[in-house]
């Protein structure tokens, strides 16, 4: 069977194990089902997730233009404490910015290789969890908006990671923790401003990933750099398809590509 489409991030839904979806224009493709199945992935263009023009691929799936034009590419993206929409500040569209920063928003604590602290819209749990690898998570605040839980995020990763070594998670090189405690523990760290939104009695979320075997010694797979590649699927974790001969490839890190998939 061959499809061919725009990378765009797996969509997942909750469940044991975890179900992931590989959604194009025209197709859509269950890929827990191929599981033990021989994929092949041809490179073979770009389509900007904005523009949809064939240019080279930025960021996040954004030629450099619209990386750096469009709100959905912004800094307070990636830095929720620069949000500035409560205040009714611009930086590239009020309107959107209104739009997606105004909206409740979780703080939370997730184990992927190590515990780290984290920021997603409340409509993102658990979602942003799967996406990030985390076994376990739990939710410590939920804010009215970004703002809030950018500076609380700030405030929280002087006492705990706020990065994923995704090799580690990979490798499912990992223990559980008591994120219970945790979230108890860090609670005297939160902004005056966010504890009103503490959530005291939250129990932790288990997720579980569709992996068969875990790799030992990764490869990562760069299409720019390895247009054609063909192995066994083994597992899916993150947003990552892990392979029989321990190469891994970042589906979400690939968004704005085209691919042609095969299966047999």
């Amino acid at each position: 069977m061959h499809y061919k489409g725009v990378l765009t991030k797996m969509k997942t839904e909750n469940g044991s194990p975890i179900q992931y979806y590989l959604v194009f224009e025209n197709d859509f493709l269950h890929v827990n089902q191929l599981l033990d199945k021989h994929l092949s992935i041809h490179f073979v263009g770009y389509e900007c997730l904005n523009c949809s023009l064939n240019k080279e691929i930025y960021r996040q799936g954004f030629c450099r233009q619209c990386f750096f034009d469009i709100p959905q590419a912004a800094d307070w993206i990636m830095r929720p404490e620069l949000s500035q929409a409560h205040l009714g500040i611009e930086d590239r569209d009020l309107a959107y910015e209104e739009k997606v920063q105004l909206k409740p928003h979780i703080v939370y604590l997730a184990n992927s290789s190590n515990v780290k602290v984290g920021v997603t819209r409340k409509t993102q749990v658990p979602t942003r969890w799967i996406d990030q690898g985390a076994h376990e998570a739990i939710e410590i605040l939920e804010v009215p908006n970004r703002y809030l839980a950018g500076i609380a995020e700030v405030a929280l990763k002087e006492h705990v990671g706020d990065k994923t070594n995704w090799r580690t998670m990979l490798k499912n090189e990992i223990q559980d923790e008591n994120l219970v405690e945790w979230r108890d523990k860090l609670k005297a760290f939160i902004p005056v401003e966010a504890m009103p939104y503490y959530l005291e009695n939250n129990a932790e979320t288990n997720l579980e990933f569709p992996v068969l075997k875990y790799p030992k010694k990764l490869k990562s797979l760069n299409l720019k750099k390895t247009p054609q590649f063909s192995g066994v699927l083994k597992g899916i974790k993150g947003q990552y398809l892990i392979f029989e001969d321990d190469t891994v490839f970042n589906v979400r890190g690939s968004e704005g590509f085209v691919v042609q998939l095969a299966i047999a």
